[in-house]
């Protein structure tokens, strides 16, 4: 029987990759403010409904400065994060060269979880990710020098995404108390509905096309990205830390690249596939050096979340266990 926690991260990567799958989607007939905008809109609406009704209890002990602060990580591993992927791609840049930008995500969150959050990494595991951080290379290196037409520019705007994104996971592991995983969601998509709602009707881009792709592209987002990929990606931080969800990270391209070839006919060849299988290997040191626990103390696992482990960091400074 396959592990839950395997089975998770499964699901996290494939629901993750397919938001550069879906971006593209709905490319090709709205402004990215348009399908951001739709596909928040109703999902916020949705959301606050079950929150009035049935989510009451989740509810409770949620003080205004909880949702200060998740209003903050959702503004910078939602809106700001998913804005500058979809604007990157309306800007020409391909989704491949997108995910490699995003994979550098886990580097730069391994090199600041030490001082920051005082969390033990590992040599071996440091070799992981430099190794899923090669691997991501390989896959993309190829199109990224293949781009024309595209403003140079343009590739700093995923790289303010991925930046983004770092700063909300430290942000969220920093958090005094746990919230629930459906509060948290409520909130981020209420607060990306509501600034993406703004941005599309400031710049006239609110009006949805009549194309049913657009539909079908929104439909997508919703049920694969964002109940799936952003869900699984708090949910996969708190049990596991942030090298797991980093090591994670490093399959999006590979699988991304995958995805492109069978559902829209991109070129998949060797260096793809080399790319793919250093990407596994690099998930299989960081999760091996987990497993054989690297002489951490399990007194330090904080209840198996992230937030967990920030609470223990104010009370000592030993290093916090990663594993789930």
């Amino acid at each position: 029987m396959v592990p839950a926690n395997a089975l998770l991260s499964i699901a996290f990567v494939l629901c993750w990759s397919s938001g550069f799958i879906g971006a593209k989607l709905g490319a090709g007939s709205a402004a990215a403010v348009t399908v951001l905008m739709w596909r928040f809109l109703p999902l916020a609406a949705v959301l606050v409904v079950v929150a009035a009704t049935v989510g009451r209890a989740s509810w409770r002990g949620f003080t205004a400065r909880d949702a200060a602060r998740q209003a903050a990580i959702g503004v910078l591993s939602q809106s700001g994060y998913l804005l500058t992927v979809y604007y990157a791609i309306q800007l020409g840049v391909s989704s491949g060269t997108t995910a490699l930008i995003d994979g550098v995500q886990p580097l730069v969150a391994g090199a600041l979880a030490g001082p920051l959050l005082r969390q033990y990494v590992s040599g071996r595991q440091w070799l992981g990710l430099c190794l899923g951080v090669s691997g991501v290379a390989i896959v993309t290196l190829a199109d990224a020098a293949a781009a024309t037409g595209v403003t140079p520019w343009a590739y700093l705007v995923p790289f303010l995404g991925m930046l983004s994104l770092v700063a909300a996971t430290f942000l969220e592991s920093r958090s005094p108390a746990p919230v629930a995983p459906g509060v948290a969601m409520t909130v981020h998509c209420a607060t990306s509905a509501v600034l993406f709602t703004a941005l599309a009707v400031g710049t006239g881009a609110a009006a949805p096309p009549a194309e049913p792709g657009f539909w079908v592209a929104i439909s997508w987002l919703v049920a694969l990205s964002t109940f799936g990929g952003y869900g699984l990606y708090w949910i996969i931080l708190r049990r596991s830390g942030v090298t797991e969800v980093n090591a994670l990270m490093f399959l999006m391209a590979p699988v991304t690249a995958v995805w492109g070839a069978l559902m829209f006919g991109e070129p998949f060849g060797v260096q793809t596939a080399l790319g793919l299988g250093v990407g596994l290997a690099a998930v299989v040191i960081v999760r091996r050096e987990r497993g054989g626990g690297g002489g951490h103390g399990r007194g330090a696992r904080g209840g198996g979340t992230a937030r967990g482990r920030g609470v223990r960091r104010h009370r000592d400074a030993e290093p916090c266990d990663t594993r789930p």
